[in-house]
């Protein structure tokens, strides 16, 4: 049907007419004129109008031809030619040649216009290789028809090459970036994704764009409603539109995952922490401070979750004892970057293998930068707030993808020592605590008793000792509470005791040089506040550095058996980040360990050249020396050099020998400077004889300690027992440090 824009004119009067004109070819002006008085004798009579050729203006508009076309389809490419209007192209198919394809030049009556239809290719056979979508262009009238013929032949295959995948995920991101994404497209999409996942195909290579468009993915998905779930087996996505007011805090997670089946997500806005979740996230309401202002401005928040981690391979952990031990669970907000939130995420995760009690748990989120840009698990930003055999929760600082990593290096040791470790470590440590008090009570109280630099330093060290025990024993306990701040303090004070016992043992080492190696001129002003000052400041100093750097490097997790062997699953406040571990307490540790092993040695050959000097009835015996050993073995720390040797065939038996020796340090203390030393038994029994103070033995004693004399010195030193003659050597360097500088050099 055309139509035909008259202009005409009846005595001298002007007229302009529309007519329709059916089954006329007007291709001449005779024809035209023919064409009008044909359509005018049906309507008006001769009577009407007088038609005069030469009065007639005819203005025709001729509708253009459907310009050629090139079409990317599923069945192939074709280019179809300029076609007049209302004509019907040809064309063969691709596959099978023999068959032929339609498409119709369309006319609109009403404007006049025309475009091409929709080609009819139903006798065509669709593409069967991935390899032939490659040149497919996608529009968003084909977008549904090309992931729909992706889907089938993904789904048929057990394997993807690189090149088909790389087409495959190239087509799929044309597809999210092209427009409006649709739930049901964005479905297809989505297990799509979860068919490469769950097959054998490696998508390593592909990665970061993968998980780049899952998240465009989101952010473009349009729906009715506030929120949407997307699910394929071992992928979801979650959608929440949400506005500055009206957000409270938001949880996210996954309670059911199955390679076969797809998982169950919740999202509630509530603090919601289901046992049996996979994996669940708490956004905290701080994070509205991130979104956009504006009435208008809705605001998108996606949740993913990755019930695989093929997208997640970290170059740097293949040949690591760190393995993945979780899903992978991410949060975000649209194209907007969350950091240092002071309301920490909370992210919990269900253990994919139970952990056993001596393995250990860090919280890590996936760093797209590190590794070259090939991305790479990083704990910066997050700690673990508590950990068990099943679950563990993790506080972090910002938004991204998160996992839970599993440290399995050590050897795994029997339930049944397990248990006995743990026992033997509260049981220790509980009794160290006891005889450390009354240590502290025994040499605090009696005044005679702490008159000396060796008494002092002894005080100072058992008191660390006892503050270390303490903290030790409440550590479980406070952080059962699942408090971040108390749990931040419990770890900090548990750091600053261990160093702090540490220092003072290494302070008795320097001490001992002193007084036994350097005996002349060693006048030192301010010795013992000098001492105090390294022993209680050093350690201060190292904890605030650590709190200052980053206050989340203390959190709840397993202890390090280098520190304290207790192998327990339980919640413990400690050190979560292994370089602080490392430079802070491991160093730190050896460093003294081996000063004070160096020390022991020189201590040792001095008593023995002073043995050798003396007549052979003064002599030591071999159990004095042992007990003189082991009395300076526990002063100076050195049984906990058995924590570095906890290793190989031997390790269980090492362990053993390390809890009992180093939970029982303070009862040792006890034994060797309380109960095996005569003076300090003396002092006890004029106490309980209701403060006999001229007790002869007593006085001799205390005249002995005062004396300035250098040869009663020696011969002290020479004919006490083991330990009493390390401590009365000991005097040697606290009366001279007491007394001015001349009279020193005078004695010399």
């Amino acid at each position: 049907m055309k139509v035909l824009n008259l202009i005409m004119k009846k005595e001298g009067r002007r007229y302009e007419c529309a007519f329709h004109v059916r089954e006329y070819k007007i291709n001449t002006a005779d024809q035209v004129i023919t064409a009008i008085k044909a359509a005018l004798r049906g309507k008006h009579s001769s009577n009407d109008f007088v038609i005069e050729t030469q009065q007639i203006t005819v203005q025709l508009i001729a509708p253009h031809n459907c310009f050629e076309e090139t079409l990317s389809t599923v069945y192939g490419v074709y280019i179809w030619a300029e076609t007049f209007p209302a004509d019907t192209q040809v064309m063969g198919c691709t596959k099978p040649k023999s068959e032929r394809a339609y498409r119709l030049c369309e006319l609109n009556i009403e404007t006049d216009r025309t475009r091409w239809a929709t080609p009819d290719m139903s006798a065509c056979t669709p593409v069967r290789e991935i390899s032939d979508i490659k040149n497919i262009t996608v529009t968003p009238d084909n977008a549904a028809e090309v992931v729909g013929m992706i889907e089938d032949l993904v789904n048929g295959s057990t394997q993807l090459d690189s090149t088909d995948l790389q087409t495959v995920v190239e087509k799929l991101d044309e597809v999210v970036n092209i427009g409006t994404m649709k739930p049901d497209l964005g479905r297809s999409i989505v297990n799509i994704i979860s068919d490469i996942l769950v097959s054998e195909t490696d998508v390593t290579a592909a990665a970061p764009h993968v998980l780049n468009m899952t998240e465009n993915l989101g952010d473009r998905m349009e729906f009715q409603g506030d929120s949407l779930s997307v699910t394929a087996p071992t992928l979801a996505l979650s959608m929440v539109n949400t506005d500055r007011e009206g957000f409270k805090g938001l949880t996210f997670g996954v309670s059911s995952i199955s390679a076969a089946l797809k998982p169950e997500v919740f999202v509630d806005p509530s603090f919601v922490n289901e046992p049996e979740a996979h994996a669940t996230i708490f956004l905290p309401n701080e994070l509205n401070t991130f979104f956009p202002s504006g009435e208008e401005n809705k605001i998108r928040l996606q949740f993913q979750f990755f019930g695989t981690s093929d997208l997640f391979q970290d170059e740097s952990m293949i040949n690591s004892s760190w393995t993945l031990n979780s899903s992978i669970v991410s949060a975000s907000i649209n194209q907007t970057k969350v950091h240092n939130l002071d309301d920490k995420v909370v992210v919990t995760f269900r253990h994919l293998n139970p952990k056993s009690l001596h393995h250990r748990v860090k919280c890590v989120f996936w760093d797209f930068q590190i590794n070259e840009g090939h991305g790479g698990w990083s704990s910066r930003g997050c700690v673990t707030q508590s950990a068990s055999s099943n679950q563990t929760s993790c506080l972090c600082d910002h938004l991204t993808h998160f996992a839970l990593l599993l440290d399995v290096s050590r050897t795994p040791i029997g339930e049944t020592d397990s248990y006995i470790l743990t026992i033997i470590s509260y049981l220790g440590c509980g009794l160290s605590s006891i005889f450390l008090g009354i240590t502290l009570v025994t040499y605090v109280g009696f005044r005679k008793l702490r008159g000396d630099y060796p008494s002092k330093i002894l005080i100072n060290l058992s008191a660390a000792l006892l503050g270390l025990s303490l903290v030790f024993l409440l550590d479980g306990w406070l952080s059962s509470f699942s408090n971040y701040g108390l749990c931040i303090v419990t770890a900090a004070s548990l750091h600053y005791f261990l160093l702090a016992s540490f220092t003072w043992m290494g302070l008795e080492a320097v001490h001992m040089y002193l007084a036994l190696v350097k005996v002349f001129n060693t006048y030192i002003p301010w010795y013992l506040l000098k001492f105090c000052a390294v022993g209680w400041g050093l350690p201060l100093l190292v904890v605030v550095l650590v709190l200052a750097i980053d206050i989340d490097v203390y959190g709840s997790g397993v202890p390090q058996e280098a520190a304290v062997d207790l192998q327990s699953p339980d919640p413990f406040c400690w050190i979560q980040d292994d370089v602080f571990f490392y430079v802070t307490v491991v160093a730190f540790v050896l460093f003294i360990l081996l000063c004070n092993f160096a020390v022991l040695i020189v201590v040792l050959v001095q008593i023995r050249k002073t043995n050798t000097n003396k007549s052979s009835t003064n002599s030591r015996t071999n159990l004095q020396d042992l007990r003189a050993i082991a009395s300076l073995t526990v002063l100076l720390g050195l049984t906990w050099a058995m924590g570095f040797l906890s290793f190989g065939p031997g390790r269980v038996v090492m362990m053993y020998l390390f809890a009992i020796f180093n939970t029982l340090q303070g009862f040792f203390v006890f034994l060797f400077h309380c109960l095996m030393k005569e003076n300090v038994r003396k002092q006890w029994k004029t106490h309980l004889r209701c403060g006999r103070l001229g007790d002869p033995d007593h006085t001799e004693w205390s005249r002995t300690v005062t004396a300035g004399s250098r040869t009663k010195m020696k011969n002290n030193l020479v004919s006490s027992d083991s330990a009493a003659s390390i401590e009365t050597s000991n005097t040697r360097i606290s009366e001279s440090s007491s007394e001015p500088a001349p009279k020193q050099q005078k004695q010399a």
